[in-house]
């Protein structure tokens, strides 16, 4: 059985890979992630827009999958598991307390508090069908294909930037299961809490470079 993707991105292995620049907005991947029948009629992803008031670009959010996972490490209910294979599955309804720990300690947001049912669900790539070999709702209805399940092979035929799974954030790296599509030759992406970037200095970069 194809039990999905591999931490070093093997050759053969079949990774998940987000691709912003190809995101269209057209919350296909939303729509289908909420057809999923382990929590049907509720989608498990967003999309977010970049530069808000600067630009319509979105990009689709979903869980980044963490080697070490902040969201199960501050949880006291020790509700969030992380499967052999590394898919860190969303809450589990009878550990639950709600707290919210999880949301406002991942790095990315992924995490969301329902409170009618009062529990943490987030996006566990659809671990029903990918550890069956199957690729998850989002990526296989994405038409731009900002969203992709497969191999390093196809990933490297196809696009001309480079997949990047190592994110550092206050000085602290974190690696993940799913990989960001970044320019050729980018090996990570750095956050830095102590540098104040303007709107301008946006504009400025982009026609320059």
């Amino acid at each position: 059985m194809d039990r999905g993707l591999k931490w070093n991105g093997m050759a053969g292995e079949r990774n998940f890979y987000i691709d912003p620049s190809r995101c269209i907005g057209c919350n296909a991947c939303v729509q289908a992630c909420a057809e999923c029948e382990t929590h049907a009629g509720v989608p498990m992803i967003h999309l977010e827009t970049v530069m808000r008031g600067d630009s319509v670009q979105t990009t689709p959010v979903i869980c980044m999958h963490c080697l070490e996972p902040a969201c199960a490490m501050v949880c006291p209910a020790d509700a969030i598991k992380r499967t052999d294979d590394g898919v860190v599955q969303s809450s589990l309804k009878p550990r639950c307390i709600g707290c919210t720990n999880c949301v406002y300690a991942c790095p990315f947001g992924v995490p969301k508090y329902d409170a009618k049912i009062d529990q943490m669900m987030k996006c566990d790539m659809c671990y029903d069908r990918t550890s069956a070999g199957k690729k998850p709702m989002c990526a296989t209805v994405c038409p731009s294909q900002a969203l992709f399940f497969g191999t390093p092979e196809e990933i490297a035929e196809q696009r001309g930037g480079t997949p990047v799974n190592t994110f550092v954030f206050g000085g602290r790296t974190i690696q993940t299961k799913v990989f960001l599509m970044m320019p050729k030759g980018t090996h990570k992406l750095e956050v830095r809490s102590d540098i104040q970037i303007r709107k301008s200095d946006l504009a400025a970069s982009a026609r320059t470079n």
